[in-house]
């Protein structure tokens, strides 16, 4: 009877784990995952006012930048990645300085949100998350903002989050990709960002390949 009824208890844990949380506030997330406030853009607030012009400068610089030396790739995804360093050297050299963010343990970690921190001229520290999109699908529902939870979670303050999206189209088809060049960018308060969880079950090569679960294989003296 007790091997009966935790069965129905873990049928019931999985069942309501396939229902994904929908609504979430960026700003509610980063509070629950790291206990720092992803603090909304004041638009009354100056020192505010005089951040988004100095990101509006680094967008343009970046901009520039970007379509002086194309970004080839081979998937309009990887585009994503790459214009994080135009983005990070046109901050520097607006005197804001921008970085990796550290982590709570103090590693400096490329992947995962958010990709840069910064700090103003007030002292004041900020994330940016670096993004492309392609204005045929911007309406879409297709995912486009990634969030992981992480024991070293890269947010260890509080912040405005920023976004600088950049629209990105194929300037030139090479043999081994293209060549990539933006139109236009965006600057967005993620703080209001919605975002949505969806739970996923996940393995790794060893739990795969193990030699428990192989039935056959073919192996090759070469």
């Amino acid at each position: 009877m007790a091997k009966k009824n935790v069965s129905n208890e873990l049928e019931g844990v999985i069942a309501q784990m396939l229902k994904p949380l929908k609504g979430l506030p960026l700003s509610v997330v980063i509070e629950g995952l790291s206990g720092c406030k992803a603090i909304g853009f004041n638009k009354r607030s100056k020192k505010n006012l005089r951040v988004l012009e100095v990101l509006k400068k680094a967008a343009e610089i970046a901009f520039n930048e970007i379509n002086k030396e194309g970004i080839k790739k081979k998937r309009a995804n990887d585009v994503g990645n790459a214009v994080e360093r135009f983005v990070k050297e046109a901050l520097n050299k607006l005197n804001y300085k921008a970085d990796i963010p550290k982590t709570l343990y103090g590693k400096k970690k490329t992947g995962g949100y958010p990709d840069l921190m910064f700090i103003d001229e007030f002292g004041r520290t900020h994330y940016l998350e670096c993004k492309t999109y392609n204005i045929e699908n911007i309406d879409t529902t297709q995912r486009s903002f990634y969030l992981s939870p992480s024991q070293d979670f890269k947010v260890t303050r509080d912040a405005i989050h920023f976004g600088l999206s950049f629209e990105v189209y194929v300037a030139e088809i090479l043999e081994d990709g293209n060549l990539y060049k933006v139109k236009n960018w965006k600057i967005l308060d993620l703080s209001k960002l919605i975002l949505d969880v969806k739970y996923e079950f996940n393995s790794d090569n060893k739990r795969l390949y193990d030699k428990k679960l192989i039935l056959a294989e073919r192996k090759s003296n070469s």
